[in-house]
């Protein structure tokens, strides 16, 4: 039995383009969601935000290539360029119920950002109008998680952080 070192922090990404074809199953894993829209698969993101963050967000990888959005200052972005995928591994880390900011004791939550001034970003999974967004949560974000949906940033107070098993 070899013993394989644990993984960063903020887990292991696939480096993308919004010019690049979709990836492999193998290497998105299962999606988050799906789009309420057309169904198709959501996956995680991060990306490198213009003003020095690195923010959470979401994926479709339609016919005309990734959709790739972030929720910033209240609305609903669409991002081109570089970003990360994050695949959900299921085997390694699980979706944990929390609010208003909190890490839930004794669990390790996944880093899927920061704030230019340094604060945590995680990845947040919130219920919005019975379609569950990824997005972003983090301890210095008392209201809740704030996920991108229709044109703008929501903020739900009841959310899922997604954390280390």
């Amino acid at each position: 039995m070899t013993n394989n070192p644990p993984p960063p922090p903020s887990g292991y990404h696939v480096p993308l383009d919004t010019d690049s074809p979709a990836p492999s199953p193998d290497q998105t894993g299962p999606p988050v969601s799906h789009s309420p829209i057309d169904g198709i698969p959501i996956f995680m993101v991060s990306i490198l935000h213009e003003t020095g963050h690195v923010c959470p967000g979401k994926v479709g990888f339609r016919p005309d290539g990734p959709h790739v959005y972030f929720g910033f200052w209240h609305k609903e972005y669409r991002h081109f360029g570089q970003y990360d995928l994050f695949p959900f591994v299921p085997e390694q880390m699980e979706w944990v119920r929390t609010s208003c900011g909190q890490v839930p004791p004794g669990r390790r939550p996944i880093q899927g950002g920061y704030e230019p001034h340094g604060d945590k970003l995680y990845h947040a999974l919130a219920n919005v109008d019975g379609v569950d967004i990824p997005g972003k949560a983090g301890e210095h974000l008392p209201a809740g998680a704030h996920v991108p949906f229709n044109g703008q940033e929501v903020i739900i107070q009841e959310y899922q952080i997604l954390c280390w098993k």
